[in-house]
């Protein structure tokens, strides 16, 4: 299948699924669940593309275990954190915002608004996966799988050890400022970042992928200026005492040494 026609069918598929996703959401009376099916979402997208694209085998192979394992890994994680607790209040308060114009609205500004951003985010593995050449693997597909292996090396020990933090009933109330959230105050984040600018190397290794740095450029904004970093901290900063000090101290993304 060409490129372009991969794109589309995945884009039918995007669009079928968080519609789908949508009408549970509505049954459940929980938005949240979205977030939910976020990291699977990509999942979906790169056995689609293993199975209809054109692209090396190599590199078909390669991407979608980057893809699968970090899906997974994300999903599984979020799902044991949040399903049975509720929805979540950001939704929650949407919800009362918006009464019974809530379940269409979000169908536009939630469900289609993350497939949209799913599909942009997947670009590099959709085309890497379609363009058969070079046949091998080289250099820049390793140094993007290296990438790769830094970020879900910080997501997942970032994500462990907030998990520990939180179950200890001493910490409560407290800023987490040990292990890797010593160094940066977004390791999970971070690791994302990694993780997409990683793949998108692998696919540039293609020769003809290099527009879908769009994919890894959206993910960095939404991740640094959007719905991560910039939106949790607005509300750490109101609600928990000692975290003004702690973005004194700390680096705001990029890991670096804490300041004095």
């Amino acid at each position: 299948m060409s490129t372009a026609g991969l794109l589309a069918v995945e884009a039918g598929l995007v669009a079928v699924l968080v519609t789908a996703l949508w009408g549970v959401s509505v049954a459940l009376r929980d938005s949240s669940i979205v977030d939910v099916f976020w990291g699977s979402g990509f999942v979906v997208i790169a056995w689609v593309a293993f199975a209809l694209g054109d692209g090396s085998s190599d590199r078909q192979l390669l991407l979608v275990a980057l893809v699968t394992a970090w899906g997974l890994r994300l999903t599984v994680y979020l799902a044991r954190r949040n399903l049975g607790k509720g929805e979540d209040s950001r939704y929650a308060e949407m919800r009362r915002r918006h009464g019974k114009r809530w379940p269409l609205r979000s169908l536009v500004v939630v469900f289609w608004l993350q497939g949209a951003l799913m599909w942009v985010v997947s670009l590099p593995v959709q085309v890497g996966m379609s363009d058969a050449t070079p046949a091998g693997l080289g250099a820049l597909d390793w140094t993007g799988t290296a990438l790769w292996g830094i970020g879900f090396a910080f997501e997942s020990v970032g994500d462990l050890q907030l998990a520990r933090f939180k179950a200890d009933p001493t910490n409560r109330g407290r800023v987490m400022d040990r292990g890797l959230w010593r160094y940066t105050r977004h390791p999970n984040y971070f690791g994302d970042f990694c993780v997409w600018w990683g793949i998108w190397l692998v696919a540039l290794a293609t020769g003809s992928a290099w527009w879908t740095v769009a994919g890894p450029a959206l993910m960095s904004v939404l991740l640094i200026r959007v719905s991560g970093a910039a939106l949790l901290e607005r509300s750490l900063v109101r609600r928990r005492e000692g975290y003004a000090d702690y973005v004194a101290r700390t680096s705001a993304f990029f890991p670096w040494p804490p300041r004095r």
